[in-house]
């Protein structure tokens, strides 16, 4: 199913950016997006979880740096019959975590300082629970393609914008009404960006509460963590956080944005515990 979602993904990119390159400069448009659609499908399989990473600075951690991270994430993997990802830190002291990468062979569970020094060893292992079942899932690459091809049709849409401003590249031949039809394009693209962004994100967060849950044995844990999570990027948000990877953390790093929450890619954090309450009193 996530193997269709993203081919699905990558042919939705190619359609949206053709249509753009259309609006903007016709058919000399329509070879260069279709063109620069071929190389950013290649690029968001094979490096979009490097892109991602390198967004927030993580640094791949060694095990002496990081023991009780790498002693939970290594017994999870074992316990999830995967093979271990490598381990990242974010420097960052607002509490949050994502994973990331192509497939389970190629993965990777990034967590940021903040994390780590306010979650006790259970709460922590149940974010890194949620975290491998998005891997074991194969949530990842979806995810990731999804923060990739958001920002890729949010940019496009942003610089076509500025060509149509100042006339740049435009068919001698249009009319007015072509000119509102395609300025409405080029509105609308970066909306249903995100709109993308709520579709895949949200049903995946429950899913991987539940996968987490089950692989930890500890839904409480990560109940727990999933409250202190809350607090702490209502308080203090990621300030390097962008809106089109908000929906690869555990959390949405955007929450303390009044505007962001109206695009939430998160299920309520009240809704989610709850659920993980009702699987430790046997209720899923």
């Amino acid at each position: 199913m996530n193997t269709l979602k993203t081919v699905f993904l990558m042919t939705l990119m190619m359609g949206v950016l053709l249509l753009i390159g259309d609006a903007v400069a016709g058919e000399q448009g329509l070879v260069t997006a279709f063109l620069f659609s071929l190389v950013m499908n290649v690029g968001m399989y094979w490096f979009s979880d490097k892109m991602v990473l390198m967004m927030y600075k993580a640094r791949e951690a060694t095990e002496s740096e990081a023991p009780k991270l790498f002693r939970i994430v290594r017994k999870l993997s074992t316990e999830a019959q995967i093979p271990m990802p490598r381990v990242y830190i974010i420097p960052e002291e607002t509490p949050n975590a994502f994973a990331t990468g192509r497939n389970p062979d190629h993965a990777a569970v990034a967590a940021t300082e903040g994390i780590l020094h306010l979650l006790s060893e259970d709460e922590l292992e149940g974010v890194i629970a949620h975290e491998l079942a998005h891997v074991k899932h194969r949530d990842i690459l979806t995810g990731t393609i999804v923060a990739t091809m958001a920002g890729t049709i949010t940019f496009i849409a942003r610089m076509a914008g500025w060509t149509l401003m100042f006339g740049g590249g435009r068919r001698s031949d249009r009319d007015s009404g072509n000119a509102f039809a395609e300025l409405a394009l080029l509105i609308l693209a970066p909306l249903a960006a995100v709109l993308i962004q709520l579709a895949i994100s949200r049903s995946r967060e429950f899913s991987a509460d539940e996968g987490g849950a089950k692989l930890s044995h500890k839904p409480l844990g990560l109940a727990n963590a999933l409250r202190k999570l809350e607090r702490g990027n209502e308080t203090h948000p990621l300030q390097s956080a962008q809106p089109v990877t908000s929906h690869l953390f555990i959390v949405n790093p955007l929450r303390g944005r009044s505007m962001m929450k109206l695009f939430s890619t998160h299920p309520p954090i009240e809704e989610r515990i709850a659920r993980l309450e009702q699987m430790a009193t046997g209720g899923i």
